[in-house]
């Protein structure tokens, strides 16, 4: 046992040797390497403080304050499969929300009580059915496009769903069961949960809003005045619903705006206030204190995970417009053509690139420009933004292998079936 373990030990050194001696590819592990570096700064600097951050809160309160009853009413077993599925699809369009962002509060419905069919509908329609990206599409690379986009991304958010509820029913019955064994727990008044969550879910929307056109752009011009609305009134919530004295409020109030005078930028304002709200609330304990360490457990489980597989990402595919290991040219010559192969390529490359809210729309138009078919086109669309390698890891951490890999599969391949079908006999109609 000792001999084989030392000669285990003696090969993983002599290969570890043998790779910096060698050093094969080396400009390209290189750009690999500094890829990652710089797509994991990109995403801590864009995503984590008014992405994830607010959603994180979101979950802890989804599985503090909302019942289990409740989610279990509109998303177990027992609800009729057109009011689940319905209100997980709607959710998610909502908040439309990246791969990363939707994770947090995936596992905050989940944990409490939703079935893992309309669970995983919620997982896949936050990021894919996204109002903006689908308009941005048919404005982008063509109407046709835009609306195949938007049926196949509502088709398949119902049918994968469906599907990993069919798979995995037996073991879904014995989770439920136990959830439905435990004893009701004494919650607050719905209007309060309700008025709280909403103000929540504003926060997120509108702090991660984006530029738009017409009406979308005229919002924009009121993003951060409609965020501080938002926050002011979080405040009087904590305030009369938890018990956060005021001096604390006030507290948190003041460093958001200094972190804006001195830093001149939204993102660190946001971030100042954050701090001193959680310190608020932790000091304060009962519910706002268990509110505090729900967000923080699951940010703990989420967070690490997330960034590791933002660094696997950049190192083998890059940043949009970068090259990294993996060369671009290679993809765009694969997915050339409508045929099963480049539909199915492309399917899986989305899956494992990391996509931000909107970002998909021009890298597709310079990959179309390089000869790539419109079917893998709207592949990529179907499973990039819905999916992607650091969302996996998140997700095995929630749902386990076998059933990560279930949900992975069932969007890569209903992403190639949607695209080879659309790019045979739909677009030249």
């Amino acid at each position: 046992m000792r001999s084989l373990k030392r000669a285990r030990e003696i090969g993983i050194a002599t290969a570890v040797f043998l790779l910096f001696y060698f050093f094969p590819a080396r400009e390209r592990v290189l750009s690999g390497a500094r890829e990652a570096l710089l797509l994991a700064h990109w995403y801590a600097r864009e995503h984590v403080i008014l992405c994830l951050i607010p959603a994180f809160f979101i979950a802890g309160a989804i599985s503090v304050f909302v019942s289990k009853e409740s989610v279990m009413r509109y998303l177990g077993p027992g609800a009729p499969k057109p009011v689940a599925y319905g209100v997980a699809s709607v959710a998610g369009t909502v908040l439309a929300v990246c791969s990363c962002t939707v994770l947090p509060l995936f596992a905050g419905i989940y944990l409490n009580g939703a079935g893992l069919g309309p669970a995983s509908t919620f997982l896949y329609s936050g990021p894919a059915i996204n109002v903006l990206a689908i308009v941005l599409t048919a404005r982008v690379l063509g109407a046709g496009l835009g609306l195949a986009r938007a049926i196949a991304a509502i088709g398949a958010s119902l049918l994968i769903g469906l599907l990993m509820a069919f798979f995995f029913r037996r073991e879904e019955t014995a989770r439920l069961a136990e959830f439905a064994a435990e004893p009701p727990a004494e919650g607050r008044p719905l209007r309060q949960t309700v008025l709280f969550m909403a103000t929540l879910v504003a926060i997120l929307v509108l702090a991660t809003w984006g530029h738009g056109t017409g009406l979308w752009e005229r919002i924009f011009a009121l993003k951060w005045k409609l965020v501080a609305a938002a926050a002011l009134v979080l405040l009087v919530e904590l305030r009369f619903f938890f018990g956060v004295k005021t001096p604390w409020l006030v507290a948190a109030a003041l460093a958001a705006t200094l972190g804006e005078v001195l830093s001149r930028g939204h993102e660190i304002a946001f971030l100042s206030g954050v701090v001193v709200l959680s310190f608020a609330l932790w000091r304060t304990g009962g519910e706002a204190r268990e509110w505090f360490e729900s967000s923080y457990w699951l940010a703990r489980q989420i967070l690490p995970l997330l960034f590791l597989g933002v660094l696997g990402a950049g190192f083998f595919l890059g940043r949009p417009g970068h090259e990294a290991l993996i060369p671009s040219h290679l993809v765009a010559e694969l997915v050339g053509g409508n045929g099963l192969a480049a539909n199915f390529f492309a399917a899986v490359s989305g899956a494992f690139m990391y996509f931000a809210t909107l970002t998909e729309v021009p890298i597709l138009q310079g990959l179309l420009g390089a000869g790539m078919g419109k079917g893998p086109a709207l592949a990529l669309l179907l499973s990039g933004p819905a999916v992607s390698l650091p969302s996996m890891l998140v997700i095995r951490s929630v749902l386990g292998t076998r059933k990560t890999l279930a949900y992975v599969a069932l969007v890569v391949m209903i992403s190639t079936l949607c695209g080879w079908f659309y790019g045979h006999f739909l677009v030249s109609l």
